[in-house]
């Protein structure tokens, strides 16, 4: 063994090792329990940043250490491939984006393979493969048939001078294209949806069922979900529409003086007077060239324009005048309210802005106010008046209060309906870009929409198209791709030119593991079945809602069409805090500087302006240049340094502030790692009987640091405190005197085996070394034995007078008499007591003795 720790030899020597050997392919149907080990897979940008680092090395040890006690571990790795960044690597550079893709998979995969991650590398999904997106067209033929893939209006981002629909990415702040400057509007394009609300009620009541995912993250997705319940009440107009309205307040529909639509609800062009034609047309133009949270920003002037026309209420017949205003959406209810200002602080501010009646109908409590008396909207408790049926109600929602009798009554009057509404809307997944996958459906003039054959998957991608970034998406402009003939009836038709969004791959890819060289179906009942669902995934937070709520709702449509047995797909979940490090702002320009660029750290300031500088921990990124390539710690530590640092800085769930000196600390470590096992050399084999307290003392730390470290990847993965006894118990190793007992022994071995999943090259190089056969990572987790931590003797305090001046070994056993004759036969007694009256011995068993002297 070299007398010194080189990583950049043995690192990719064991790589190499482990490879040529399949040491980390799952195995299928073995007499072991299963655990799937999932980390998010990223998406192929070309390089790892510190972030990846983090996530796929908590999922990592958690693989390595499930091996280790006894389960068939799968911890596959893959890419989510399709995006919009290849497709403007295409525009901007000339590259197809399948080359720009494939040459950034070989460069991650590579820098992966450097880190020692124990992928199964047999089961590599890529997503813009047609092998994978084969299926994802399958996917999508279940969905259609399951009448859950439905085609319907939508509004999209329009570039007017491109003519050309961008991406939400693609709109800057300032509402502008990225490529032509020009304002972007909303235009209405026919666009495909999955019916996730018709899972709305299932995906939020599940949420209980997931013990094991962190509360704040439940609590976004049902924020997300969004259920309210009300009623649904119809107004008519007076052109004979019905215009239905979804409530949370029925009780106060006494109370309504206008009705409001969102500008893009389907009745505005037949509700509108021709004589106000024009100035809705306007408004209706204006709106479309906003987001929608700037329309519905808090504190922003309200704006509206009549109809001219009136929808009539249907508790009191009261003729209602019908305005539009931004602040309603068309994606939230029905694209309708009704307006009741003296209880909403929207429609008060509307109301007041066009003068429009205020009528109370929830008088507070212990007040007497009119409509016209509010300053604000009155949304609190009160008592109700104004309201027929309902005068001297409790409002509120509460068994015997005004919202259950509003619904009662309006239900027997056959004018509304109780509803549960939800903030969750259908999933729009048209994209009008070219590098996703085709949606698999052809249009035909005579039967329709026509699925293509399952036998004719996957509809691939062209390759001779041409990115321009202009006009309609790339498919949409190759006729020679777009002509087919109809699948039915023969009929010239054509395909469909919109692609699916990339949020559908990455919904379904954990399934796909399970059986990744099937060329037959998108997995085997027995193979999905067998794994899932995922006993540990890992990823961020800002995944915390979509990509979990899609994942969840594809893998109940699958288990509805009896494809797989599991109702979720994920049962633990980690989300990981970032990599933050040191950055540097001027605070008067807002222009973040290089830390390379600041002369003395000790008082920053601007190499261009002089101003001082602010320093502060954030998010590793470019922009801010604050960031770490990972390349260069690999470089200068290898890679279990790198991992160390990374586990023992933080736990996994909070920010981690990076620090070049415990980088260093923990090569330093490594390095008397290293030394100790090096320096070992192997003693008699044969326990000798009784051990010596030495011995025992060295035994404890071990068996103690065996069931500390086992806790802690056990419970909420504490790697950070797991290294800290790693440190311990090297410690103890170092500072034992019994080096050739074969208790050392046990402690070298055990130090090597419980350091393997954090740095698995060392550990594998030390553990050859040990003449062990065979990999450390196949060798079994140690267990602690709990006699080794019963200790046989304690080290007990002296006090003397509340002060500490000495400590005495004695039997573990001693009751509180033992211990005070102890304490008072020490030599460290007759020096303090010599001369004093004990007045009182104050004894707590197993920890001191302090004596109360006077003079």
């Amino acid at each position: 063994m070299e007398s010194k720790y080189t990583p950049g030899e043995i690192e990719p020597k064991w790589q190499r090792i482990w490879a040529d050997k399949g040491l980390d392919q799952a195995q299928e149907g073995a007499n072991q329990p299963k655990f799937y080990a999932l980390s998010m897979f990223p998406y192929p940008s070309g390089n790892l940043h510190m972030g990846h680092v983090r996530n796929y090395t908590i999922t990592d040890v958690v693989a390595r250490v499930r091996r280790m006690q006894g389960y068939r571990v799968l911890h596959p790795m893959g890419w989510d491939a399709f995006g919009l960044p290849a497709e403007n690597a295409a525009i901007d550079r000339g590259i197809h984006p399948a080359q720009w893709t494939q040459q950034n998979i070989a460069q991650m995969k590579q820098q992966l393979q450097q880190l020692g991650l124990s992928y199964d590398w047999s089961r590599e999904v890529t997503t813009c493969a047609p092998d994978y997106y084969r299926w994802t067209q399958w996917i999508f033929l279940q969905l259609l048939a399951m009448g859950l893939a439905y085609q319907r209006e939508a509004a999209v981002n329009w570039d007017p001078v491109d003519q050309t629909v961008l991406a939400n990415e693609q709109v800057d702040s300032e509402g502008r294209s990225w490529r032509s400057g020009a304002l972007v509007e909303k235009k209405l394009l026919r666009q495909w949806f999955l019916k996730i609300t018709a899972y709305a009620e299932e995906l939020l009541t599940s949420l209980d069922q997931l013990t094991g995912w962190p509360e704040r993250v439940k609590l976004m997705q049902a924020n997300w979900i969004g259920k309210s319940t009300g009623a649904r009440v119809v107004f008519k107009t007076a052109q004979g529409e019905e215009l239905p309205v979804f409530t949370t307040r029925p009780d106060t529909l006494w109370g309504a003086t206008f009705l409001v639509l969102s500008p893009e609800h389907p009745l505005v062009e037949s509700l509108t007077t021709p004589d106000r034609r024009a100035g809705v047309r306007d408004y209706c133009q204006r709106a479309a060239a906003q987001s929608d949270q700037d329309r519905t920003a808090e504190g922003r002037e309200k704006t509206g324009v009549w109809t001219g026309s009136y929808g009539l209420n249907p508790v009191n017949g009261e003729a209602l005048p019908i305005w539009l205003a931004d602040y309603v959406l068309m994606g939230y209810g029905t694209g309708a309210i009704m307006a009741v200002p003296a209880h909403d602080q929207r429609d008060f501010e509307f109301a007041r802005r066009f003068e429009l009646p205020v009528r109370l109908v929830v008088q507070p409590p212990g007040e007497t106010l009119g409509g016209d008396s509010l300053t604000a909207a009155w949304p609190g408790e009160g008592v109700m008046v104004n309201s027929g049926p309902l005068d001297g109600l409790p409002a509120g929602k509460g068994p015997g209060q005004s919202v259950a009798v509003a619904i009662q009554w309006l239900e027997q009057q056959g004018q509304g309906q109780g509803e549960a509404n939800y903030r969750l809307r259908d999933w729009l997944i048209s994209r009008q870009r070219y590098w996703g996958v085709p949606i698999p459906v052809i249009h035909c003039p005579a039967c329709g929409v026509v699925p293509v054959p399952e036998a004719d998957l996957p509809v691939t991608l062209p390759e001779d198209v041409e990115f321009s970034g202009r006009g309609a998406s790339p498919l949409a402009q190759l006729e020679s791709w777009v002509q087919v003939p109809c699948p039915t009836c023969g009929t010239p038709a054509r395909r469909e030119t919109d692609t699916m969004d990339t949020f559908i791959d990455s919904s379904w890819y954990f399934l796909r593991y399970t059986d990744a060289q099937n060329a037959d179906q998108p997995f085997a009942a027995d193979r999905v079945n067998g794994w899932m669902p995922v006993d540990q995934y890992v990823g961020g937070i800002e995944h915390a809602i979509l990509h979990l709520l899609y994942s969840r709702f594809l893998t109940k449509v699958l288990r509805d069409r009896q494809l797989l047995t599991c109702d979720e797909p994920f049962q633990r979940l980690l989300t990981q805090g970032m990599v933050q490090n040191l950055t540097y702002k001027n605070p008067k320009t807002g222009r973040y500087v290089p830390a390379a660029a600041i002369a003395d750290p000790s008082q920053p300031t601007d190499p261009e302006t002089g101003d001082r500088l602010e320093g502060f921990y954030e998010k590793m990124s470019k922009s801010k240049y604050n960031g770490v390539d990972p390349q260069t710690v690999l470089a200068r530590y290898g890679a279990d340094t790198a991992r160390m640092f990374i586990l023992f800085k933080a736990p996994p769930e909070k920010d981690l502030e990076w620090d070049d000196a415990d980088v260093e600390g923990q090569f330093r470590f490594l390095n008397r790692v290293w030394r100790l096992v090096g320096e070992f050399r192997k003693g008699s084999s044969a326990p000798t009987a009784p051990l010596s307290r030495e011995e025992k003392t060295l035994r404890r730390a071990i068996h103690t640091a065996i069931q500390a470290v086992t806790e802690d990847i056990d419970g909420d993965y504490q790697f950070n405190t797991a290294v800290s006894e790693l440190m311990k118990l090297s410690n103890a190793l170092g500072d034992a005197p019994c080096k050739t007992s074969p208790v050392y022994g046990e402690g070298i071995h055990t130090l090597v085996l419980l350091l393997a999943p954090f740095a698995p090259h060392l550990a594998e190089e030390l553990w050859h070394h040990l003449g062990q056969p065979g990999s450390v990572h196949q060798a079994p987790w140690p267990r602690y034995d709990p006699t080794a931590m019963v200790a046989d003797e304690i080290t007990l305090v002296i006090q003397v007078m509340g002060k500490t001046r000495g400590t005495l070994t004695v039997p573990a056993d001693s009751d509180r008499n033992a211990l005070e004759q102890y304490a008072r036969d020490s030599e460290i007694a007759q020096r303090y007591l010599a001369g004093k009256v004990v007045k009182k011995v104050i004894v707590v068993p197993g920890k001191l003795v302090n004596f109360v002297v006077s003079d």
